[in-house]
């Protein structure tokens, strides 16, 4: 009997711990649902760039409160033929903030956004901030004035997303603009030394650094667009591009060192030839660059140096 009348106590016992062991883990996966969800988590506000150099420019805007992720970083690729995978899909679904180049350039990342819709996302679009549309030049990284714009839009962002470190936010950004404008100093220079200055490239990723800079890209416009968009250019335009070298009309050739190819590389060679300086640059950030401005700086004073003919070694 005594048996009998204990077993209903167990069994109560059983259930409550039972129940309280649910309690505990359904308090556990609150709290990780929460930490993922959470924009600003102990580990910071969750943030995922389309691409390394936004995502460089995002890391100084938000300091140790925010993590980034950049996407696109290989600098050995070619960006334009970049492949989603699982790993990205994921980093998408759970950011809080992402950050997209726009006008075509990674439109995969809309589609992973449309994929998974997520109201309390927010996403910049830099293309859109700066007002550009498709069919323009997408290559906005390399102009100052649409660089300092898309950081201060991370700033403000990153304010409404987190307003509890809205302070930090504003002071790294003020840093970041002190940064830049030595940059636009040293382009500011050259422009008023340089202006006119012939220069050809392979391709159009020079295009609104060159006009900062006040140089006069003769290269065929036609040629520069379609090996940017890994087409074959025009035959008129290759002509075009090899009678200008031949002739020794410009005074550098730059190159984007990502999107290399066979007819590039014997433009490259023809430049070389007729004793014109061959400049490369790169799409995205290369590994070991300390920020996004130290690899602005280095390639423009590469380009300066040549420019100004205190050296003509080719690099």
């Amino acid at each position: 009997m005594l048996h009998d009348e204990t077993t209903p106590m167990k069994r109560t016992k059983i259930i409550w711990f039972v129940i309280i062991a649910l309690i505990i883990a359904l308090v556990g996966y609150m709290a990780i649902t929460s930490k993922s969800n959470n924009s600003s988590s102990k580990d910071g506000l969750q943030i995922v760039a389309a691409e390394n150099f936004w995502g460089n420019i995002a890391s100084q805007i938000g300091g140790d409160k925010v993590h980034v992720i950049s996407v696109v970083s290989d600098p050995n690729a070619d960006p334009h033929e970049f492949a989603t995978s699982t790993n990205t899909a994921r980093d998408f679904a759970h950011a809080k903030y992402v950050i997209l180049n726009g006008v075509g350039y990674d439109s995969w990342g809309d589609a992973l956004i449309k994929a998974q819709p997520e109201n309390n996302r927010t996403v910049l679009k830099i293309a859109d901030a700066v007002g550009k549309k498709e069919g323009d030049n997408p290559h906005l990284w390399y102009s100052p004035a649409y660089v300092q714009q898309a950081a201060e839009h991370m700033a403000a962002d990153m304010s409404k997303l987190d307003p509890a470190h809205a302070s930090t936010y504003k002071n790294n950004l003020d840093t970041f603009k002190k940064t830049w404008a030595d940059y636009q100093g040293q382009l500011a220079a050259i422009k008023k030394n340089y202006a006119a200055t012939k220069i050809a490239a392979t391709e159009d990723i020079f295009e609104y650094t060159a006009a900062a800079a006040g140089f006069d890209v003769i290269s065929p416009r036609s040629f520069m667009q379609a090996v940017a968009e890994s087409n074959d250019p025009p035959t008129e335009s290759i002509a075009g591009f090899q009678k200008q070298l031949q002739n020794k009309e410009p005074a550098l050739l730059v190159y984007n060192q990502q999107t290399s190819t066979p007819l590039t590389e014997s433009l490259k060679k023809l430049a070389t030839d007729n004793d014109i300086p061959v400049v490369g640059i790169t799409e995205t950030m290369p590994e070991g660059a300390p920020s996004f401005q130290d690899w602005m700086n280095t390639q423009l004073t590469a380009i300066q140096r040549y420019i100004s003919k205190e050296d003509h070694s080719n690099q």
